[in-house]
This record gives C-alpha cells, structure tokens and sequence, in this order.
C-alpha cells in the first residue's frame, strides 16, 4: 500500500518539496534562542523570542489556512514564504545590540506567517490518491515523514549548521523554506487545488463542525501529553546524572513512532475509525503507564519505545478523520486548527510538567502525560461515533 501512495502520479515530487520547506519549522525556536544569545542577549530573552513564533504559529495557522480555502494554494503560499522568510533573513542578518522587541516581532511575523505546508499537503491526499485505504496510509506516510523533519531538522540545521553559527541556521532555514514552498506551489497537484464553490461563508468556518471541534480536543491532550514527557524526560535523566542522555529517550521514541507509522501505512484503513481511535489512544495512555512506573533509564528507555509505537498511528488517523469531518470548503482550516491545538496542547504540558518535576519529581509529569491522554479518550467516547461521522456540507 505505501509503494502505491509513493509511486502515484504526482506524489513523490510534491511530497518531497513539502517535506524540503516543513523542514525548518522544527529548529526555529531553537535557533531563535541560539541567535539570540549570539546577539549578546540572555536565554531568557531568547525564550521570549522562541514563544513569540511559537505563539504567531498558533494564531495565525487557522488564519492562513481559511485564507487558502478561500483563494486557493498558489498565492496564498506565495505571499506567506515571501513575508516569512524575508522575516527569517531579517533575523539572521541584525546586528548585535538590536532591541529585544525587534527581535521578537520579526519572531512573531516568522511564525504567523509561516506557510502551511503541512495543512496543504493533506488537502491535497485525497485528489492525489483515491482509494480510501491508500488515502490512510498517506496520512500515516505524512506522520513517519513529520517525524522524521523532527528529526533531522534539529540535527543538521541546529546541530551542525548553528554549531558554526545561529545566523548562518537562520539563514539556511529561509532558503529551504523559500525553495521547498515554492516547488511546493509550482506542482500542477497543488496549482490545481481550487476552492469549493460553495464555501461556507459564515465566521464559524471549520470550527462549526463537531467532528472537527472533538479532534481538536483530542489533539490539545494528546499535545499535553507530549510536552509532559519531553520536559520530564530531561528531569528523569538529570535526577539519574545523565541528563545529557535525555535527547536520546526522546529520539528512541521519535524512532518507535516512525516504526509506528510504516506499519499503520502497510495495514491500512479500517472499517471502524472510531474503535481504533479509542484502542490507539488507551494503549497509549496504558504505555505511559509504563513510563510513570519505569523506576531506572533503562527500564524508561523500553517504555518510551512502547509509549512511541501508537504515536504516528494515532495522528495518521486523527488527519483522516479531520479531513472527513471537516465542512466542505474548510479542509485546510481544518487542518490548521489541529496544529493549533498540538501547539497549545504542547505549551501547557511543558509548564505543568515542569512545575510537578521541581515539586513532586518526574514521574509527576509523566502521570499528568498518562492522564492528559486518557482524557482525551474520554472526549472521543462522550462525542460518540456519529460526531466523527463523514460530513459533506454544514456540521
């Protein structure tokens, strides 16, 4: 199944240009606090910069992607790389002393601003790929592909390239995300894109639907969870004297959910989403069991790998559903507004993991993880099946 999604007409030249401009959206607040403490500020100057992008992402994302469901792809991207690159070069090329506030305005306008690459492409799936089983293990091929950005993003932009300099990053960052959005944009699949004739109008847009209402829930847990365990992972390791080996916990559990997702995309889809929603999210929540009760690293490194497992799966399934959901006209609001939701999710799990890590220990926050997710497969049982049901027009 993911060798025909691959080998479809169009795909693996899109796919690829996605992935080439999505890449800088994983180190950019990280070089944004590099870049300025090269500017002589402190990190937590550089962290006020990080969480305006941070922040102008999460605004702004839904913006832009009601902007594409109305105007079409091309332009809308076009617009967006031009301001949030020139942003990004902005960034790298001030000189020392500028003012803070200049440095996180441009900080907030890079993010919102930032293309939405990812919304785009899974608007794109269901014209790109027509089978409904293929149309899944897209979505799990998206998930793997995220991961995998997550990966080397940091790891050659922020590891190598910033090693020698933040600018320099910053830099690089804007070409590949000037080069990929516009390859990206160019390709017949997404200048085909158009928006739907009967586009609703009203000021609900995507959020008028229920469907898309409970997803977004689901995904502002599920990003709680995540920043739970990324900040208590640090914790855990710095409470055994191996601190440094926490990137590690967290890349064995990136590794876990790209496994995750190939096996999701050679499976395909199945006959009951909403079963499989709720059984992902439950054994995700019963992993972090594993997770709160792992009372050595290495015990922890093996349940971060079980606790990773379910990851791509569950998002390559939330992106379907999303896309079934959504009113027609909105999809690529709709996808935006799920990326909203992770980014919230992920900003209130890092704060109340790392109040419960100073004052309870690690294995606090990896509870709240644990129960972050189990809330979210109580807000998928109250809405029940007929709230994720396929729509077609008004929710």
């Amino acid at each position: 199944m993911l060798r025909n999604v691959l080998t479809s007409p169009g795909v693996a030249r899109v796919f690829a240009a996605s992935l080439v401009g999505r890449l800088p959206a994983a180190t950019v607040e990280l070089l944004l606090v590099l870049r300025v403490r090269e500017l002589g500020g402190s990190y937590a100057a550089g962290g006020i910069a990080a969480g305006a992008c941070a922040l102008g992402l999460a605004v702004g994302a839904p913006i832009v992607g009601r902007a594409v469901d109305a105007r079409g792809q091309t332009r809308v991207l076009a617009l967006c790389t031009a301001i949030a690159a020139t942003a990004l070069a902005a960034l790298a090329l001030v000189p020392a002393g500028t003012p803070l506030a200049a440095v996180v305005a441009l900080a907030g306008l890079a993010g919102a601003a930032h293309p939405p690459l990812s919304a785009c492409m899974r608007a794109l799936w269901p014209r790109l790929v027509a089978d409904r089983s293929a149309q899944h293990a897209a979505y799990a091929l998206e998930s793997v592909a995220l991961e995998l950005v997550f990966v080397v993003g940091p790891a050659v932009v922020a590891g190598v390239v910033a090693a020698r300099s933040p600018a320099l990053a910053l830099g690089l960052c804007a070409a590949l995300l000037a080069g990929g959005t516009a390859a990206f944009a160019a390709d017949r699949a997404s200048r085909s894109w158009a928006p739907a004739a009967n586009r609703p109008g009203d000021a609900a847009g995507a959020l008028a639907s229920r469907g898309l209402r409970t997803l977004l829930a689901v995904l502002l847990c599920l990003g709680m969870s995540f920043g739970a365990i990324e900040v208590s992972v640090v914790a855990f390791c710095g409470e055994h004297g191996a601190e440094s080996a926490a990137g590690l916990f967290l890349a064995a559990w990136g590794a876990a959910s790209m496994v995750g997702g190939l096996v999701a995309a050679r499976r395909g889809s199945t006959d009951q989403p909403i079963a499989r929603l709720l059984a992902l999210l439950a054994a995700l929540a019963g992993a972090d069991l594993l997770v709160v009760a792992a009372p050595v690293p290495a015990a922890l490194v093996v349940a971060m790998v079980l606790a990773g497992v379910p990851i791509a799966p569950l998002f390559a399934l939330v992106y379907q559903l999303a896309g079934d959901v959504a009113r027609e006209g909105t999809a690529t609001e709709a996808f935006t507004w799920l990326t909203t939701g992770i980014g919230v999710g992920l900003a209130c799990g890092s704060t109340a993991a790392g109040a419960l890590a100073q004052h309870a220990g690690p294995h606090a926050g990896f509870a709240f993880a644990s129960a972050a997710i189990c809330a979210g497969a109580l807000v998928v049982a109250r809405a029940g099946a007929a709230a994720l049901q396929p729509v077609h027009a008004a929710a």
